[in-house]
């Protein structure tokens, strides 16, 4: 497996990948879609999977996000196509793209998702470090990874890319 970033080739098989990972839904492809014709659309966030012979099995991206104005990272979708879960294909993902972010001197990451899961990452809930999900009642499942530029000064509201809002 070699993970590497997104180019122009692989727009039609991350939405292919996007699909089935969350089938039947239909809004995480166009979420993704959306997100690249977005300003907080960050290229160098956004990172494939492939497999021996070039396919891409996973995708993942962080884009443009804010603590109140504060600039930070919102992550998702991660999606691994389902013949190949439970191979370290999402893991590797969530390394290399916090790796990244943490490369360019972002200060943390936020995602809504499973704490049991995305713990092992060092996610935390944000409550745990004054950070509010856009939605009150996602409180249980949101969650924020702080980088090595973090500052425990960086409280408040989060807010994700607008595509997050429309889709």
């Amino acid at each position: 497996m070699l993970i590497r970033r997104e180019t122009p080739a692989d727009v039609d098989a991350i939405r292919a990948v996007t699909a089935a990972a969350f089938s039947p839904s239909t809004a995480e492809p166009r979420l993704v879609d959306e997100l690249r014709a977005d300003p907080g659309w960050l290229p160098a966030l956004s990172l494939v999977a492939t497999d021996s012979s070039g396919a891409v099995i996973g995708h993942v991206v962080a884009t443009r996000g804010h603590v109140d104005s504060a600039p930070v990272l919102g992550l998702g979708p991660l999606s691994v196509h389902p013949d190949h879960h439970a191979r370290g294909v999402g893991s590797a993902l969530m390394h290399a793209v916090l790796g990244a972010a943490d490369a360019l001197s972002e200060p943390l990451v936020a995602l809504l998702g499973s704490p049991a899961y995305y713990h092992r990452f060092g996610f935390r809930l944000s409550s745990a470090y004054g950070i509010q999900p856009p939605v009150p009642a996602w409180q249980p499942h949101f969650q924020v990874r702080p980088l090595t530029a973090y500052s425990p000064s960086l409280r408040g509201a989060f807010t994700y890319a607008d595509p997050f809002s429309r889709v």
